[in-house]
């Protein structure tokens, strides 16, 4: 199986526009429930990941992607790639992309959230295991 490093890197940053109803967090836990949330996401986003391999075995680099976390659901919506801080190719930054859009952090919380998110990827190294 193909192993590779997917590190996401703590949240640049999550702002807050006032909200209708649910919890209501401060910084620091609305940082490690959102990393709780999109850590689920992972194993989606590492076969993806392995299928980008298939075809471009040195894909790497880091995609830094921008959110909007709804107040009604929790979702992490309105996803989009921030092209000047990312350097991975596009078909890795889909794998992100696609896989986190609709994550819901629950509780919802009652302010509106807008966070920024780092993955960072590097194939495997050494001879492949089969």
């Amino acid at each position: 199986m193909k192993s590779f490093l997917l590190i996401p890197a703590a949240l640049a940053s999550l702002a807050f526009v006032a909200g209708c109803s649910g919890a209501v967090r401060s910084p620091d836990v609305y940082r490690d429930d959102t990393r709780a949330a999109l850590s689920a996401k992972d194993p989606d986003i590492h076969a993806c990941y392995d299928d980008v391999l298939k075809g471009s075995p040195t894909a790497a680099g880091k995609v830094t992607v921008k959110f909007d976390v709804e107040t009604e659901g929790g979702k992490i919506q309105n996803v989009a790639v921030d092209k000047a801080n990312t350097t991975a190719p596009d078909a890795v930054s889909d794998c992100v992309t696609k896989n986190i859009n609709g994550v819901a952090i629950q509780p919802p919380d009652s302010k509106k959230g807008e966070g920024t998110w780092v993955y960072e990827f590097n194939p495997p190294t050494g001879p492949a295991k089969g």
